[in-house]
This record gives C-alpha cells, structure tokens and sequence, in this order.
C-alpha cells in the first residue's frame, strides 16, 4: 500500500481515509522500509496535508496509542502545539496550562522534549520536579484529583519511535510535526493549538473537528509565532459546534496594549525553569513574559468553557497568577508525578 499511495501522492493526487489507514498501519507495524517511510513523508509534504488526512492519519496512530479516560466536570482542555515556529520564546504553552488549571479547568497536556526550541514541555517539567516516568494510570488519577495531568509523549505513543530515525535524517517538518495536538492520549475535548505557519490554521481546526474536539482555537501569531502574539495580530480559527471560522485577535481584544514579544529570555532548559518560577510566582508582574501567559491562558479558559470571551477570560487567568493558584497547581503536579517538588521551591526561594 505505501508504494501505491507514494506513487498517488507524486501525482499530487490526495490519499483517501482508507489509503492512509493502511499506509500508516505499514509504517507503524514496521512493515515498510525506511526509505518507503521517507519517500512517502516527503512526497506528502510535497503535496501538502489535507484535513481529511491528517485526521485519518492521526486516527490510525491513535490504534497505537496508549489511551486515558479521565472522567472530569465539563470540558478537558490542552494546549499542547506544533512547535517549530520562527520566534524563540519560552515555554508558553505549558505555563498556560498550569495557569487554567489554577483558574479551575481541568487540564490533560500533551507534551515531549524540544525538537526546535530552547526548552519544550517535558523538559522543563522535569527541571522543576517532575517524574517523566509517571504511569498512564498515575496522569489519569492526577487529572482526577488535582485537574492538571501531564501525558509525555512516548510513554503513549510507543509507535512513534519506528520513524524517528527516518525523521531526523530527513532534517524537514512532516506530517508527525502536526500529530501532537491531534492525538491527546485524554481525549481532550477543548484545545488551543499554536501552529507554525498560518496555512495551517484552518486545516488543523477542520482536522481536531473531524477527531471529535468540539471546541478549539488554532491560532498562528502573525510575528511567526505558535502562539497567541501581544505584539500585533493573532491568525485564529474558531472550532465550535462542528464549524470553524476564521478571523483574527487581536492585543487589544484581551485588554492589553501591543507589546514587544519577549525574545531571548530562555537559552536552556535552567532559563525556562527560572522563567516559569519567576511568572507562576508573581515575579513578573506586568511584564510581557506574563503577558503572553495570561492572554494564552485565556484561551484555553474560553475553549475550556470558564469564560464567554477573552477579556473576561483575563481576569480568571490573572486571579490564578494573583492568588498563588498557578504556582501551587504546579507544585502538586510534581507531587501527584512522584517527583521532587523541592526544585520548585528552589527556584521560588530564588525568584
């Protein structure tokens, strides 16, 4: 099937659900050679990824995967992204995670190490504490108990391993760079998914519609960022109720004046974890580090179902900051991983 659906893809031609169910079954038993998994990668780069296919993709992945059923009041958010975007900036996205957490949404993040940036999510978790070891079972438990779990990636996607090889040869994004925010091991039902090109803000949005998320905001800061921007205008598409809009954000839409994205601030992983320390624990108030955190936060909050609109969102996200919600969130995520909650009060102590 791989070399039927190559050859289909070389032909510009798109993959039927079917087509790319095989194909992604071939790849993940290791039944195709790495230069089919290579060609087939790079040659459905080439034709660019519809929503049908990545869905389909991701369907297929998800046989795979290992799987959680939390059971929760409302609405199970993530905010896990693509990554690989052209502004380096800190880790919002997971910072933004603890926050709605602290602001009462439940929260099921995705996550893995860093592909591209200075820090990504499992590393700084694990810098503050936290056990990359924990069981599915133990995250299910800790979404439960304290409403914020934290899913690592290989330890529920075992079949993602076979083409990593493949995927660092061939040194380009494909179609697995768009996999994370489509395969949360929850079943998260609200998600706000940061992309790293606007042309895919509305594909994505089609795809987590046709895998059953029911509320999402894809957003692409128009700086190049994958997140929601303070600097100017924010890329957004709308999933709700089964239909997606597109439109914009903008600084002004959460209450805020534009402002310079904070760059540079996280050259390695002890960057990010200071960072983290110094916004979850009131060290950086009105700053644009927190900036970025609040109105990423607010999202995650409307999608989640706590506020009716960003700017009321706002004041959620800030009261979880404000009140030490955020930072003691944090804290009993390490605890509930079995991990050293002690680093976290290493870096508070020195914020």
């Amino acid at each position: 099937m791989i070399q039927q659906a190559i050859e289909e893809l070389v032909e510009g031609r798109d993959l039927s659900p079917e087509e790319v169910g095989e194909t992604v079954r071939e790849i993940a038993d290791s039944r195709a050679t790495p230069a089919q998994v290579g060609a087939f990668l790079a040659a459905l780069r080439q034709k660019g990824e519809t929503p049908a296919e990545l869905a389909a993709f991701a369907s297929t992945l998800r046989e795979y995967s290992v799987r959680i059923s939390p059971r929760v009041r409302g609405r199970l958010v993530d905010t896990c992204g693509t990554g690989g975007d052209r502004v380096k900036t800190f880790n919002v996205s997971t910072l933004s995670a603890v926050v709605a957490a602290g602001a009462g949404a439940s929260v099921a993040k995705h996550g893995n190490r860093s592909v591209t940036s200075k820090c990504g999510s499992a590393d700084l978790l694990e810098r503050l504490g936290f056990n990359l070891d924990m069981k599915p079972e133990a995250v299910k438990a800790s979404i439960e108990e304290i409403g914020l779990g934290f899913m690592f990636a290989p330890t529920f996607h075992p079949a993602m391993k076979a083409v990593g090889p493949v995927r660092r040869e061939l040194g380009v994004r494909t179609i697995f760079n768009l996999m994370g925010p489509l395969l949360n091991p929850a079943g998260a039902s609200a998600q706000v998914v940061g992309v790293y090109d606007p042309g895919l803000v509305a594909k994505v949005a089609e795809a987590l519609g046709r895998s059953g998320v029911q509320e999402a905001m894809v957003v692409h800061g128009l700086e190049g960022m994958d997140e929601i921007s303070i600097e100017g205008e924010t890329a957004v598409a709308r999933l709700r109720g089964g239909e997606v809009k597109v439109g914009s954000l903008s600084p002004q839409d959460f209450g805020i004046q534009k402002t310079k994205v904070p760059v540079g601030e996280v050259q390695s992983v002890e960057d990010g974890a200071r960072v983290a320390i110094e916004v979850l624990g009131g060290g950086m108030r009105g700053s644009p580090t927190e900036k970025m955190v609040l109105v990423n936060s607010a999202a995650a909050l409307v999608v989640g179902g706590l506020a009716d609109d960003v700017g009321d969102a706002m004041d959620l996200a800030r009261a979880s900051l404000e009140g030490g919600e955020a930072l003691k969130k944090l804290r009993q995520l390490v605890e509930a991983s079995g991990g050293d909650s002690s680093r976290v009060e290493v870096y508070a102590a020195s914020s």
